[in-house]
Parts: structure tokens; C-alpha cells; sequence
């Protein structure tokens, strides 16, 4: 590992200046990154006065977070992907201890009747962060294992579902719905990636909608958030409240915005307005060009992590390219279902978005899975390259 980031080192700070993966994806996400510090410091300075006496409490320890997140992202960079590959039941493994621990009393903190975090003194780790994660990383490995029966046998496909089908119990009953269709998302897009049979995979993808629909309909909270999607007058100061107040703030942005600071729906009117609905005050302090900027950075994330998965699996390395792919759906995803909130197009679900809510560990996780991507792309470029050279040696 020491002597991977050595060589990695030397290559990045050579005389050219030549990154030796993906400037644009790593541009895309500090750019990311420093909106997300500034929306998110925004949006939560009125609550930390009046929570902490102190307006600036959220971004002391978002710098805190986005430091680990760094440190964890450069070690991250280092780790060779087949040290992953070789680990799969490992991480699968300590993503299911996380699920299964957060569940237990006194280990579990309960948040706004769900109980989704760990704590560790002053600090929480949120389990579905890792275990997401966990699940892309052992559904890449199981994919090169057995991508043989999984594109000719559906015994190929279903062996996985067992696992994810577990994972997926332990985050409904925290519960965590929204970080379970993600996952579940991650998992079928990898499978349709790897080449599953058409057959298999669409009668597998209504099996699921069948499920996520009982789901949605199975607890009385879910479907008056499904009511409040509908039509959220209907509840206006209950079920339907953070949607009108987060269509109000979007609505008062118009095309420029209000000004950065000057939001009046993150003065308690607009609840979470530094972690689920920052989106909604980004659009009121820096208007329809401001929210629609974010969109397109996250458009170009997704085209250039989908572009060094494609690069990976051309070079032969497929366990790389499925990591790759299924990150990019994650990161897609969290972001489609987060705005969709935000904007009304989607019932409420409390899922952050990503690089820009406030949180510790979906900031650090996210901070490791670009530098995976990026460890993908430098070694896929290593791959091409050291091929390049055998042939003209050859020749």
C-alpha cells in the first residue's frame, strides 16, 4: 500500500501536472463540496443559535467531518482494488454487524422516531451509509465469481438476493425506507450491467415494485406522506408542512434568488434546512441558475463515473467497473430522490444529498467511494498504458 501511494505521488506531483485519473470528476467534486459548505452554512446558522448559542456550531463540525472525509479519501486512493475484492465477505460482513447494532438498545440512537445512527461520544455513524456501500462492493465480487451462471441461470441471480434481502429488513426496521431503494436500485443496475437475462431481470424488477409498493402502503406514516405527495394542502400544517415550506422557499427564489444568507424559510419554518432540505434553500438564496448549476454538476459526476467504469471494464478489470457503476447509481440516486423531495416530484424521504447535507457520515463515505472511483481510473489507465507499451515492444 506504502509503496502504491508512493508511486501514485510521484506521478501526481510530476513536472506536467498531469493527474493521473479523472481531473474533471475530482473538479466536479471539490466544486461540490464548497457549494455544499457554503448552503449548508446557511441554511443551519439561525438553528445552531438558537440550539448551541453558537451560529457557527453545524460548520465547525462540518469542517471536522470534511477533514476526515479527506484523510480517510486519500487512504482510500491507496488501497489497490484487489485488496477489496479479496475482503468482499469482510465488508459485507461489517455492514451487517452495523445493521444489526444500531437495532440494539443502548447501542442504537433513536432520531426523530428512527433509529438509524450509532453513537460514539459526540459523534454518530449512520449504519446504511457503510452497509450500502458494503453490498456495491460484495455485489462486484460476486458478479466476477459467478457472472457466468448469473447471465445463463436465474440461481445466479437470486444467490445475492438473499443478501440483500436481509440487509434490506434491517434498514426497514430502523426504519430507513429511502436507503433501502437505493441499495436495492445499486444492486439491480449492477445486475442488469453484468449482462443478466432480460427476462430474469424484468420479472425481478416487478417482484420489487410489488414490494416497495406493499411497503410504502404497510404503515400509516408512509401513506400520509404518500397523501402529502399527493396533495399537500390536504394536511398543511401536518403531513403536507415541509413540503409547502420547502415549494415556498424554491418558489421565492425565482431565477437569481433571494441572496445567500437572506433565506427566511431556514428561520424554523422549514424543518432539516441544513440536511434534507438544504436543496430547497439553495434554490431560495441562489435561485433557478443556482439550483440548476447543482443539477449539472451532478449530471457531469455521474457521465465521468460511468465513463472510468466503462475505461475499467474495456481494460479487463471488471470487479472495478461493477464498484464503479454501482457507486455511480448510489450517488444518482440519493441525489434524484433527494431534489425529487425537495421539489415535490417525490413523497418524503429522509435521505441527505450527497457532498452538499449536512452529516458525518455521509460526507466521509462519500469522500471514500470518489476515491475509489479514482483509484479505478488510475488503474485502469495503468492497465491501458503498461498494454499500450507491451505491444509497441512487441511490434
Amino acid at each position: 500500500m506504502t509503496s502504491s501511494l508512493a508511486s501514485m505521488s510521484s506521478v501526481l506531483f510530476n513536472k506536467q501536472w498531469q493527474l493521473p485519473f479523472d481531473g474533471v470528476l475530482l473538479m466536479t467534486v471539490l466544486l461540490l463540496l464548497t457549494v455544499g459548505t457554503v448552503c449548508m452554512t446557511s441554511a443551519s446558522t439561525e438553528i445552531a443559535d438558537g440550539n448551541y448559542q453558537n451560529e457557527f456550531f453545524h460548520l465547525k463540525r462540518h469542517l471536522v467531518y470534511l477533514t476526515v472525509g479527506m484523510l480517510a479519501a486519500l487512504f482510500t486512493l491507496a488501497i489497490p482494488m484487489r485488496l477489496y475484492r479479496e475482503m468482499s465477505w469482510l465488508a459485507l460482513g461489517i455492514g451487517f454487524v452495523l445493521l444489526v447494532l444500531v437495532l440494539v438498545p443502548g447501542i442504537g440512537r433513536d432520531v426523530n422516531g428512527s433509529t438509524r445512527w450509532i453513537g460514539l461520544g459526540g459523534f454518530n455513524i449512520q449504519a446504511s451509509e457503510i452497509a450500502k456501500l458494503s453490498m456495491v462492493i460484495y455485489t462486484a465480487s460476486y458478479l466476477v465469481r459467478h457472472l457466468e451462471e448469473v447471465r445463463t441461470r436465474y440461481s445466479g441471480f437470486l444467490k445475492p438476493v438473499v443478501f440483500l434481502g436481509v440487509f434490506v429488513f434491517l434498514l426497514l426496521l430502523e426504519p430507513d425506507f429511502g436507503a433501502a431503494v437505493v441499495m436495492m436500485s445499486a444492486f439491480m443496475a449492477m445486475m442488469f450491467l453484468a449482462g443478466v437475462r432480460a427476462s430474469h431481470f424484468f420479472f425481478s424488477i416487478v417482484v420489487c415494485l410489488l414490494g416497495v409498493a406493499a411497503i410504502a402502503v404497510s404503515q400509516p406514516y408512509r401513506m400520509a406522506r404518500l397523501q402529502a405527495f399527493l396533495d399537500p394542502w390536504q394536511d398543511q400544517f401536518g403531513s403536507g408542512y415541509q413540503l409547502i415550506q420547502a415549494l415556498i422557499a424554491i418558489g421565492r427564489g425565482d431565477w437569481f434568488g433571494v441572496g445567500l444568507g437572506n433565506s427566511m424559510q431556514k428561520l424554523y419554518y422549514l424543518p432539516e434546512a441544513h440536511t434534507d432540505f438544504v436543496f430547497a434553500i439553495l434554490a431560495e438564496e441562489m435561485g433557478t441558475v443556482g439550483a440548476m448549476s447543482v443539477l449539472v454538476l451532478f449530471a457531469v459526476f455521474a457521465w465521468r463515473a460511468l465513463k472510468i467504469g466503462r475505461k475499467a471494464e474495456v481494460a479487463g478489470q471488471l470487479f472495478s467497473a461493477y464498484i464503479a457503476y454501482g457507486l455511480t447509481i448510489i450517488f444518482s440516486m440519493q441525489a434524484v430522490i433527494n431534489i425529487g423531495v425537495n421539489t415535490g416530484t417525490l413523497p418524503t424521504k429522509g435521505l441527505t444529498l450527497p457532498f452538499l447535507s449536512y452529516g458525518g457520515s455521509s460526507l466521509v463515505i462519500s469522500c471514500m467511494s470518489v476515491a475509489m472511483l479514482l483509484r479505478i481510473d488510475y488503474e485502469a489507465r495503468r492497465a491501458v498504458s503498461s498494454k499500450g507499451s507491451q505491444q509497441e515492444s512487441a511490434s
